[in-house]
């Protein structure tokens, strides 16, 4: 199977990232941070969530940071939805494409969402529909699909199992992510295949994180598998606090790099995102993640 010619990266610091990290940054500085993304020429920019400030305190402003950002045309701002009233603030916010997210351990979703796969999928039906009919986009997410902190590994079958239910509820996109970090490449190519059998491969994205190292490789191995949209998150920012030692998403800056290199196509200007990525870091107070935007910053350091 050939490597595809154009790669989407679908940027989610904003949101998964920033979510996740122990310190807060103000409305003002998400703000700026999703403009200077969009500067880079970024398509997708996962912006915030509608859930409750009680679970996700951080993303409490979503209303706030969408109202505050210079929009730019053919550049969507997605955030999470959980429920109705997930759904009615996303509205209400003047957004044009919105997320649901699911797990394929049950484990695992009834500790992150508080209920069983099955009514999970339940709550999400209403969603997609009043979405779908108000013009939304809706892309749906698959948590723990190469392992669960809780269950240990998981079934490229039942990866697929929800990928399918998530398509059949209107999911244009459905982004399977290694929320713990734990898979590998002949692991996730095997997973990408299975749910290819029920969900086209041009509908589906990965989203790895790099707790031991192997999200580049991960990316690379599902590239090779005809998988053409990438989630990652600028610096490397966030993690998952129902996975202990989970660490950030893959960084932009190196999934860029290595598409880059590989001569495939992105319309994404590296070194802005870099630049955006250390404006966070500095913000947070701590090296950005990405060795790319290391290695960036000491060559444009005088000697």
């Amino acid at each position: 199977m050939s490597l595809p010619r154009r790669v989407k990266v679908v940027e989610v610091g904003p949101r998964d990232g920033l979510q996740n990290e122990p310190e807060s940054v103000s409305t003002a500085q998400r703000t700026e941070l999703i403009d200077r993304l969009a500067d880079a020429g970024l398509k997708v920019i996962e912006s915030g969530s509608f859930v409750s400030p009680k679970w996700v305190p951080k993303m409490a402003d979503t209303a706030a940071v969408l109202a505050g950002i210079r929009r730019r045309p053919g550049v969507s701002y997605p955030v999470l939805v959980p429920n109705m009233k997930g759904l009615e603030a996303a509205l209400a916010a003047d957004v044009t494409e919105v997320a649901v997210f699911g797990a394929a351990s049950e484990t695992f979703s009834r500790k992150n969402i508080n209920c069983s796969i099955a009514e999970s999928l339940d709550r999400f039906a209403p969603v997609c529909e009043s979405a779908l009919a108000n013009g939304l986009r809706v892309r749906g997410y698959v948590s723990c699909v190469l392992g669960c902190p809780y269950e240990g590994g998981v079934e490229p079958a039942a990866v697929a199992d929800v990928s399918r239910r998530l398509l059949d509820l209107g999911c244009y996109e459905i982004s399977l992510g290694d929320t713990i970090g734990v898979g590998t490449p002949l692991l996730a190519q095997a997973m990408v295949d299975r749910v290819a059998m029920v969900v086209p491969r041009e509908r589906l994205a990965v989203h790895f994180h790099d707790t031991y190292g192997q999200a580049l490789a991960n990316i690379l191995a599902c590239l090779e598998r005809g998988i053409a949209v990438v989630d990652s998150s600028v610096a490397g920012l966030g993690g998952c606090p129902y996975a202990k030692g989970a660490t950030g998403n893959v960084a932009s800056e190196d999934v860029l790099y290595m598409l880059d290199g590989m001569g495939l196509e992105t319309g994404i200007d590296l070194p802005t995102v870099a630049s955006a990525g250390r404006y966070i870091s500095e913000i947070l107070g701590r090296p950005a993640a990405s060795r790319v935007s290391r290695a960036l910053a000491a060559r444009e350091t005088p000697k």
